[in-house]
């Protein structure tokens, strides 16, 4: 235990992620606890996100405060696994049931390096040195326009996701286009695609970002009003109740809305039948928690957690993919960005047919029935007919 407290202590000042994960006991509280540095002025602090299931709790940590809280939250929770991100890599430990202790590093290349050898493989739309103010604001970008270390998987997932829209809306010949982000978050991706349609492709273009954070949403106002983005505003809404935009919609987003809110976002879409859809879906545990064995050949995958999870998460869009194209929706499912970045790769992308042929859905519903789960955007549908 000291030789970690060392380390996090010895690492401080250039930490920029911690994780203390794998309590002792499945049902421990928190189950995990992720602290990142914040900029807090001219100096910075820590903030600690506390996970208890789908909860998440924050504290505020100053620098001084870190080592004690870390210290605590091993002596308290009895974690078992306590991971240290810096610009140089990783260093993890680990303990044994019987208490032993062990140590490894994961060196990674410069943020530099790496992005010289991607950009050999890929042209990106938006480059690094490229004078895209916001991305500084965003923390993407340093003030000489460098990508940041630690947020060049977030540069490079994004530019991705430009790529493929760019691929997609190639032969859209509107002057104009309207778009809705749900779970918008920090709004990255937002202010990315304003910047595509209204910069690149010299379009109007109004885009409302939803999230459920009323910080974050003023920030980004904020960010929007200083750079003169007047087709661009951010609300905070909850997409599972709140009354979403009346508008005409041509484009909706969800890049990782959290479990069934992904649903209700692929719902507001059907509702308006939106033309063009691209979701990224995330945590999918709605399936996952509720189904049990039915006596047919989805048993073989419920033997095993991580069978049970990857299975239901494929299971959930795969039934999504199903109501989309039940609906007139031609859908394409890819792969968003390499597994090795992020386990959430996999993107829906569907376009609205001309000619809307409407499909049985009672195969799905059978298959919920016969293993007890429930998929929200089923449901959703069902109860609109």
């Amino acid at each position: 235990m000291n030789d970690m407290i060392l380390e996090v202590e010895r690492e401080k000042n250039s930490l920029s992620r911690i994780v203390l994960s794998s309590p002792e006991k499945k049902q421990s509280l928190p189950e995990k606890i992720s602290i990142r540095r914040v900029k807090d002025g001219d100096n910075s602090s820590f903030l600690a996100e506390e996970q208890h299931g789908k909860k998440a709790f924050h504290k505020k940590l100053s620098s001084a405060d870190l080592i004690s809280y870390v210290e605590n939250a091993f002596s308290d929770h009895h974690f078992r696994q306590l991971n240290l991100f810096s610009e140089t890599g990783e260093v993890a430990f680990r303990i044994s049931k019987k208490g032993k202790i062990s140590r490894t590093v994961n060196k990674k290349a410069t943020a530099q390096t790496v992005l010289q050898s991607h950009n050999r493989e890929k042209n990106y739309l938006i480059r690094e040195g490229e004078n895209v103010p916001f991305l500084v604001d965003l923390g993407v970008f340093t003030k000489d326009l460098k990508v940041v270390a630690q947020k060049y998987d977030k540069f490079r997932q994004i530019n991705r996701f430009i790529e493929m829209m760019d691929h997609a809306f190639r032969g859209y010949d509107k002057n104009e286009i309207s778009v809705l982000d749900f779970g918008c978050g920090k709004s990255y991706l937002t202010f990315f695609v304003y910047h595509y349609f209204a910069v690149i492709c010299k379009k109007r273009v109004k885009i409302i970002g939803y999230d459920l954070k009323e910080d974050v949403v003023a920030h980004c106002n904020e960010l929007a009003k200083k750079y003169g983005y007047h087709g661009l505003k951010f609300v905070v809404a909850d997409v599972t109740k709140d009354t979403l935009s009346q508008e005409k919609i041509d484009f909706v987003i969800s890049l990782h809305a959290c479990d069934t809110a992904t649903d209700y976002a692929l719902n507001y879409a059907l509702e308006k039948e939106v033309p063009y859809i691209f979701s990224v879906p995330c945590c999918q545990h709605e399936v996952c928690t509720s189904i049990q064995k039915g006596d047919g050949e989805l048993d073989l995958f419920l033997s095993h957690g991580i069978f049970k999870e990857r299975m239901c998460a494929l299971l959930t869009d795969a039934f999504r993919t199903k109501i989309l194209e039940s609906e007139g929706y031609r859908v394409d499912v890819v792969e968003f960005v390499d597994f090795a970045h992020s386990p959430k790769n996999l993107m829906l992308r569907a376009k609205r047919k001309e000619k809307i042929v409407k499909k049985d859905l009672s195969p799905l519903l059978e298959l919920e029935k016969q293993y007890g789960f429930r998929q929200t955007l089923l449901h959703l549908r069902e109860d609109k007919e």
